[in-house]
Order: C-alpha cells, then structure tokens, then sequence
C-alpha cells in the first residue's frame, strides 16, 4: 500500500530537526530517520539533517535492520567536507562493530575486529583534515583502540599454518 506523504513546511525545519534529536535520544530511531527524510524532501543539501539522520540510522544496527548499513553509506557521500566525510565513515564502521559484538555469534569478534581498525583508519584520515581544536577523530580512535586492548575476542582472524601439499 502507498500513500502520498505530506511535505513538511520549510518553516518547520528547525523544530523537526529537535524532535528528530529527541527521537534519537528516546532510543526511536526510526522516528528521527523519518523525520530527517521529511527535512531533506524541503532542503536536500541540509547537514544537520543528514548527519542526524546517518548517526539515527547506524542506532539500528543492533536491531538487525539488514539494510541499515546500506542506508548509512549511501548518506556518506551527501556529507559536505573531507574531514566530516571520513569521520563519519569512522563512526558507521565503529558502529557497526558493536553492533557485531552485541550480536554476537561465531567469528563476531574477528569480524568486529575489522570493522574497529576500519573505523581507527578513517578517524586517522579525518584527524589530518580536521579543523584546529577538534580532537573527536583522536577521542574515537583512541576508544576503539581501548576496546580492542580490553577484550581479547576483538583480535584479526588467524589464517591456519596449513603446509601445502606440493612442498
């Protein structure tokens, strides 16, 4: 079934976009994408809007939404600035391996692992773009690099030493 949905006034914008961050904060995350996809429908280019609406995606990870990984690379791109552009992809790699421990399951630490030092290799590309005074790329690396050190799952897989036939 479809329905035509209603446009949001441009004038409404601003508070959406509170309700949106209320939402995200109520743990509704499908709510404040909803309303960020509202928001883009009037003004398309809208940052806050679009990150808002990556950060309420990536809260879905842990929930199993299949696509929800997806959905938050195809806003990547649509995020104005190198340095936000890595930083994001960073915290959606980050994300995504925690939500891979909190799944669990064979391998989820392997798995976890990778997505941990993907996102420690984006926070290293926007720590050099970042503007003066801001340290959040340093502050994430340095949390991902914590988790890693405390928990002896979160380790790469270990390929088996097997002896080829032919030697």
């Amino acid at each position: 079934m479809n329905f035509d949905l209603k446009p949001l006034h441009r004038d409404a914008v601003a508070a959406a976009l509170e309700k949106a961050k209320r939402y995200r904060l109520l743990n509704e995350p499908g709510d404040a994408e909803s309303i960020c996809l509202d928001v883009l429908v009037v003004e398309p280019d809208h940052q806050e809007a679009l990150t808002t609406m990556l950060l309420a995606i990536t809260d879905q990870f842990d929930k199993g939404h299949g696509d929800a990984l997806n959905r938050a690379r195809a806003v990547l791109p649509r995020i104005a600035g190198d340095y936000e552009k890595a930083y994001y992809a960073g915290l959606v790699c980050e994300r995504q391996a925690k939500a891979k421990m909190k799944r669990g399951g064979p391998g989820a630490g392997a798995v976890a692992y990778e997505w941990f030092r993907e996102a420690m290799d984006w926070y290293e590309k926007a720590e050099t773009l970042r503007p003066a005074g801001n340290d959040d790329a340093v502050l994430r690396w340095n949390a991902c690099a914590r988790r890693i050190m405390s928990n002896e799952s979160l380790r790469p897989t270990v390929e088996d030493a097997m002896p080829s036939m032919l030697e």
